[in-house]
């Protein structure tokens, strides 16, 4: 059949470089019917010049879409309000003869009585970083002129289902830009059907293939109305198979349609297809992604052993591989796990990222990873790196010992003492600090009063910084923050630095273990370092009840910040605003000297290109009304002192209790020297992060006082265009006053769909994402397993929360959330309780929690999903787990 013109092209003469014609679906299709041995059933393409022409008769058609464009994406019931007007004006137009006779042409040419499948074909689906699986719809076994033009018109429409609406609002598609063609294809009546992924997109293994098959059509799976049969295979062998009990089918209707049907029961738990067909439809998947260059998404059906290609797409959810100079096997650990920071950077943020970090890094899907390989293939270093990291962080060290386990990596010399040498910044995921193997040497020893004077250094090269990088402009700036740079590394990576920062680390540990061999007490480490030196982001989050006493007394602050609250945020002039009532001058003044000191910290803040409180203080409006609603005054004061008195009072039990042991004296004398150097130093282990991003944040200030500059100068659209530039690529903008406006785009649609992607802890060059295990059989059915990280158990309400701009939290509530930063530990003094997916015992969420004696446990995979907010809990931080309660 070959029927060319303006509105219908068969699916032989298509190909990939037709999308904008006949849609990513038909375009694709018309490739796959390319490749030899891929029997793609016959069939044409409806056109989206045919689209155009039916959406320019629709009435108000322009005016719906702007109605569209300014749509908030999460307003579901708008959106579904306009969804169904354009809907039904689009299924109601009038089919032209000019586009209806060649459609029926086409038809005809298949067969009069032959059953067709109806297919939507979007011009924004089926691409890399964007399937829109599932957004448009599809009619199977469609039967008879009459209803192929009914379902095409409908497929038209289905362009602005809520659903696919929802999903451009959310990636920021323009809805005018996106056309709809419709694929129409000789009906196929399988024995079976199903879904092949060439790389397995739920363990993230591109070298193992995935095949989902059931019994009659592949709508049962789509719909998830059947379980599905699952073969697992990597290379020629079968690495898992899983045969459900399919109890029904999908088949086609006689008179057109579908229905489901009852599958005799001596024939539910026979496999969908054998052994070999699975290998057969493999081999096959195999020939498709070597021509489209990407893991594939395939639809098949099996017709009298023969399989039919109905669809392929890019897999859209595989997590990237990072780029390496060689084809060996890697292995690269996340640094944002470790940073309790797993969202995408944008690539000036990475570059200056990278610049400052005490070894080299990869980036992948913006992300930062460290490539440990070197260590895992060297005996000696491999046990000390694993115990460490499983130390800090369960989940990988066992995906490590994963790893290990398959012998990749050669096996240990007999004779390696496997405690030595120590691993050298083998804590990747802290940017200059350098952990030790627990147990390998004695405690460090340390003058207390190093850390008053690191501190005092620190502030004063971030002051000198401040004064001089504001006389600098153009490649001068350029030049000089890069020297900074330097500056900052010194500062970071400083020996004496490490070695208070490891003083306080294994002190802590060492409590912990010790009071747990000797009292059997778990976390004994939590209550013996409340209300400690020196701990920047704790002072913080307490200093934000110093700002709710200053606004408590004024009701017409308390009532303007409520209004700000409910806005959703306030204008750049928030703070003039806020002065201009009665006490508001006081409250402003409050507001202001807590910026002057933690005003550069922000949600992310390892990110130079995220805001910083000083830009937005109405970010923190809800917290200081929680703190407002919530205390009485003078709390933070009280807070300090509670906290050094159940200090002092748990260090004299737990010496009590020990004096009463065997070698008690010895035992207390030396649990009395760790508390001391445990309270004095692990306070500390804060500072050094906050010194780095009191840095960042004088460089984002010049940066975009630099762009600001270009942007008037028209080189620039708008000044976070830099944000997109790595720092050397902004250097050859600001000396060449040219940017390349194409990178600018590219880069801004790759950021957009990193967003979408959840970064693994520990990522091979095979493209497998290993997650680790929680190897324990020491908790009740149906708990969610973590890391313990601060000790005691609580129950309450647990709030769900993504962005801590957005939390509205009451006392005894119990935060649940991906991940915390300094950011979030103004919330931290109003819950009763933490829960994250992600940390470890040393992270930023676990001191925080220890300090202000919160039940707390980490690394609980998928808890935000898994807890439903408002969800009765019971937090068990002694034991690391999280039950369910009725409420």
């Amino acid at each position: 059949m070959t029927v060319i013109g303006s509105y219908v092209m068969d699916l032989q003469e298509v190909g990939e470089g037709q999308a904008a014609l006949v849609g990513g679906k038909g375009a694709r299709l018309g490739e796959l019917a390319r490749i030899d041995g891929v029997r793609v059933p016959p069939g044409f393409c409806v056109t989206t010049e045919a689209f155009l022409r039916i959406m320019a008769q629709v009435p108000s058609i322009g005016e719906l879409l702007d109605r569209l464009a300014r749509l908030d994406p999460d307003d579901r019931e708008t959106t579904r309000t306009l969804s169904s007007q354009i809907r039904r004006a689009v299924e109601g137009a009038v089919v032209p003869d000019e586009i209806a006779e060649p459609i029926l042409r086409a038809h005809a040419l298949l067969g009069a009585d032959t059953a067709c499948s109806v297919r939507s074909s979007a011009t924004a689906e089926d691409l890399p970083t964007d399937s829109f699986a599932g957004q448009h719809d599809t009619y199977l076994n469609v039967v008879g002129p009459v209803a192929v033009l009914h379902q095409v018109r409908r497929c038209w429409a289905s362009l602005f289902t809520d659903r696919a609406i929802t999903y451009r609002l959310h990636r920021r598609i323009d809805h005018r830009q996106v056309r709809m063609a419709v694929v129409l294809q000789q009906m196929a009546f399988p024995q079976a059907a199903g879904v092949l992924f060439t790389a397995d997109p739920v363990m993230s293994d591109r070298t193992v293939a995935r095949v989902e098959a059931c019994f009659g059509l592949g709508e049962a799976l789509v719909a998830g109305l059947v379980e599905a049969d699952v073969f697992r295979v990597r290379g020629d062998q079968f690495v898992a198979r899983t045969i459900a009990v399919k109890q029904r089918a999908v088949q086609p209707s006689p008179a057109g349609g579908t229905h489901l049907l009852p599958i005799p029961s001596a024939r539910q738990a026979q496999p969908a297809l054998t052994d070999s067909q699975v290998a057969r439809l493999v081999a096959l998947g195999r020939r498709i992604e070597a021509r489209f260059g990407h893991p594939q998404d395939v639809e098949w059906c099996l017709v009298d052993d023969d399989f039919r290609i109905v669809q392929s797409r890019p897999i859209t959810t595989l997590f990237p591989v990072p780029a390496t100079a060689d084809e060996g096997y890697h292995v690269y650990v996340s640094v944002g796990h470790g940073q309790m920071m797993t969202d995408p950077m944008k690539p000036l943020g990475l570059s200056v990222f990278q610049l400052t970090a005490a070894r080299p890094m990869v980036e992948a899907a913006g992300r930062l990873f460290v490539d440990v390989t070197p260590m895992l293939t060297s005996p000696e270093n491999r046990s000390g790196l694993v115990e460490v990291m499983g130390r800090s962080d369960p989940l990988l060290g066992d995906a490590l010992r994963t790893l290990l386990d398959r012998g990749i990596f050669p096996p240990a010399l007999p004779d390696a003492d496997p405690a030595a040498p120590p691993v050298d910044d083998a804590d990747v995921p802290a940017v200059g600090t350098t952990v030790r193997t627990a147990g390998t040497t004695a405690p460090i020893e340390t003058d207390p009063a190093v850390v008053v004077e690191l501190i005092r250094r620190t502030e004063a090269s971030v002051a000198e910084l401040a004064r001089n990088i504001r006389t600098r402009s153009g490649p001068a700036l350029l030049d000089f923050i890069l020297a900074d740079i330097q500056e900052l590394r010194r500062l970071l990576f400083d020996p004496r630095s490490h070695q208070v920062l490891m003083a306080g680390m294994e002190a802590v540990w060492w409590l912990d273990d010790h009071l747990h061999a000797w009292l059997g007490e778990k976390g004994a480490a939590g209550p013996l370092i409340r209300s400690v030196p020196h701990d920047v982001t704790s002072e913080m989050g307490l200093a934000l009840l110093d700002v709710a006493d200053a606004v408590r007394p004024y009701p017409d602050v308390v009532a303007f910040l409520h209004g700000v609250s409910h806005a959703g945020g306030a204008p750049g002039d928030f703070l003039d605003e806020l002065a201009k009532r009665p006490g508001g001058r006081e409250a402003r003044e409050t507001v202001e000297t807590w910026l002057a000191r933690y005003g550069m910290r922000g949600a992310g803040e390892i990110d130079l290109t995220r805001p910083r409180w000083r830009e937005r203080p109405d970010l923190l409006v809800p917290v200081i009304l929680g703190n407002v609603r919530n205390f009485a005054p003078g709390e933070a004061r009280r807070r300090v002192e509670q906290g050094q008195q159940e200090a002092r009072a748990k260090e004299r039990e737990v010496l009590e209790r020990l004096r009463a042991l065997p070698d008690g004296r010895e035992k207390a004398e030396e649990t009395t020297s760790m508390i001391d150097r445990a309270r004095a130093f692990i306070g500390y282990r804060e500072y050094p992060k906050y010194g780095m991003v009191s840095r960042y944040a004088l460089y984002q200030q010049a940066l975009l006082a630099e762009a600001e500059r270009l942007t008037r100068a028209g080189v620039l659209h708008s000044r976070e265009d830099v944000f997109h530039l790595t720092f050397q690529e902004l250097q050859d903008v600001v000396r060449t006053q040219q940017v390349d406006g194409e990178l600018l785009r590219r880069r801004r649609d790759a950021f957009r769909s990193y967003r979408t992607l959840t970064p693994p802890r520990v990522l091979t060059s095979d493209g497998e994402c290993l997650t680790g295990e929680y190897r324990r059989e020491d908790v009740p059915a149906g708990a969610l397993i973590g890391l313990s990280v601060s000790a005691g158990t609580v129950e309450g309400r647990a709030r769900v929360v993504l962005d801590p701009a957005r939390a509205t939290l009451e006392p005894g509530d119990i935060l649940v959330t991906p991940h915390t930063d300094p950011s979030w530990t103004p919330l931290f003094v109003t819950v009763s309780g933490l829960v994250t997916e992600v940390g470890g015992a040393m992270t930023h969420g676990a001191l925080i929690a220890r300090e202000y004696g919160l039940p707390a446990v980490v690394g609980v995979l998928d808890a935000t999903r898994l807890i439903p907010d408002g969800q009765r809990i019971r937090l068990h931080g002694t034991d690391g787990y999280v039950e369910f309660l009725a409420d």
